[in-house]
């Protein structure tokens, strides 16, 4: 599976480069955070109501335009699919409760 977050990521940091009028992502890179962070939140909203139907090829659809979104932030923010896997990898065998208590206080 990393192998394609790792073939995405790679497109997804070329794109910084590219031509906004050639590039759905260049376009949203262009437009800064704020634009980024909205398709973020249209694709979670979508992704509930497609949770809410009876069509899980609708929710997987869905998904994968969230974690695409996702990904797009990631690599706004000069982060990459590992260092979220890495986290994941880090909490396995974890317990929620346990998971959160380690979280440092705000």
């Amino acid at each position: 599976m990393s192998d394609i977050l790792n073939r995405l990521a790679e497109t997804l940091e070329a794109r910084k480069s590219a031509d906004p009028q050639s590039s759905y992502v260049a376009k949203l890179y262009a437009k800064g955070l704020d634009s980024i962070l909205k398709k973020v939140g249209e694709e979670a909203a979508e992704t509930i109501i497609a949770a809410k139907g009876t069509d899980a090829g609708q929710v997987v659809y869905e998904v994968a335009d969230l974690w695409f979104h996702t990904l797009i932030l990631l690599a706004q923010q000069g982060l990459h699919p590992d260092d979220v896997l890495n986290e994941l990898a880090r909490r396995e065998g974890l317990s929620g409760i346990a998971e959160k208590a380690s979280r440092p206080k705000e």
